[in-house]
């Protein structure tokens, strides 16, 4: 039997914890394998407060607020394990779509290399939107290329959300990195396992209550909640145009007709996806008339609700907007515990892997 191992963990890019939470509540199936955090940064100060009161509330000098190109990554402890979702700005779908070409964010993968290299920890987990695949020429492969010539061999898969317990569908490629030297063979958890859960937003927002935190709901002009009176659940504001429902002074002109606006949500189904940024009316909202809050909006990220979000309402919405879903970085982070405890576990081929 393998010996057990608690894999100290750093994280870059860190968010408010989605990532780190689920990767902390993992454990192999033996028991043997877990996590404890070791240091994180980010740059944004009211989520760096975030992760230090929830993920390390007796070690809140480990959390380092600032530009990760002001952070002297050879000055930080020790890890076996990292942890990155490096800004997705310049990846997205929505935007330029520049890629490593966008000065302000395209390079801020390099950094992560920069850990890899330094500390050579036994494993990794890198995260970013889908849209990575096709952002600037050769983008996606450069950085694949990196990370093997820093010593591991990759694992890439283009997970699903909505087909592991998440109630959202949410699209992510999400890279494992195995260092060479070690004889361990990471596989794609087989969405399979978790068929009969039940991800409808409904059953996803049951049981929320006033007194959790983060639970204020954000007022509305009566023109909005007009509006929303006329979209029927699971519906978008061209839809509902579209139907000759929506009377002429509800209707948006813009033309950009980006499918989120003023979408409710289909209490039957999983929530479309949370974002970070946006304008008016792609907030989130419920299928009664009102935006959803943010504690809403944690549940879909499956945050547990004692999770507690620091900030304004605007702020809070975007840390959540940008953060991993918890069970997803558990369904992930619980599999690569499995593979070095040495623990068969149902899996399917990775569909990003050349």
């Amino acid at each position: 039997m393998k010996k057990g191992k608690i894999f100290k963990l750093g994280e870059l890019y860190c968010g408010p914890g989605g990532l780190a939470c689920g990767a902390l509540n993992s454990v192999s199936d033996d028991g043997r394998f877990k996590l404890t955090h070791a240091w994180a940064n980010d740059y944004h100060p009211d989520t760096c407060e975030t992760y230090r009161l929830n993920i390390c509330p007796d070690n809140p000098k480990s959390v380092y607020c600032g530009d990760v190109r002001d952070l002297d990554i050879k000055s930080l402890s020790k890890i076996d394990a990292f942890a990155y979702g490096f800004p997705c700005n310049s990846f997205s779908n929505v935007g330029e779509h520049q890629g490593i070409a966008n000065e302000k964010f395209g390079q801020l993968y390099w950094y992560g290399i920069e850990v890899l290299r330094h500390f050579q920890p036994q494993w990794f987990m890198a995260e970013n939107v889908s849209g990575i695949r096709s952002a600037g020429t050769n983008d996606f492969q450069t950085i694949l290329q990196d990370m093997r010539e820093s010593g591991y061999k990759l694992v890439t898969n283009l997970y699903k959300a909505e087909q592991y317990g998440v109630p959202q569908t949410r699209h992510r490629v999400i890279i494992v990195g195995i260092r060479d030297d070690i004889d361990v063979e990471f596989k794609v958890p087989s969405p399979e396992l978790f068929k009969d859960c039940d991800i409808s937003s409904r059953t996803a927002l049951e049981g929320i209550t006033e007194d959790m935190p983060n639970s204020e709901c954000r007022k509305l002009s009566d023109t909005v909640v007009r509006r929303l009176s006329y979209i029927k659940p699971g519906q978008n504001v061209w839809q509902a145009e579209a139907e000759g429902t929506l009377p002429e002074e509800l209707r948006i002109k813009t033309r950009t007709k980006i499918s989120q606006i003023y979408r409710k949500l289909d209490p039957e189904k999983p929530s479309y996806t949370i974002t970070a940024a946006g304008g008016g009316g792609t907030f989130g909202y419920h299928w009664t008339d009102r935006e959803l809050t943010n504690r809403e909006r944690a549940r879909i990220q499956t945050f547990p609700d004692n999770y507690k979000f620091v900030g304004n309402y605007s702020s809070v919405r975007r840390q959540i907007g940008m953060a991993v879903p918890c069970k997803l970085s558990e369904v992930v982070t619980t599999a690569v515990l499995n593979s070095f405890a040495g623990i068969p576990y149902e899996s399917v081929e990775a569909n990003l892997n050349e």
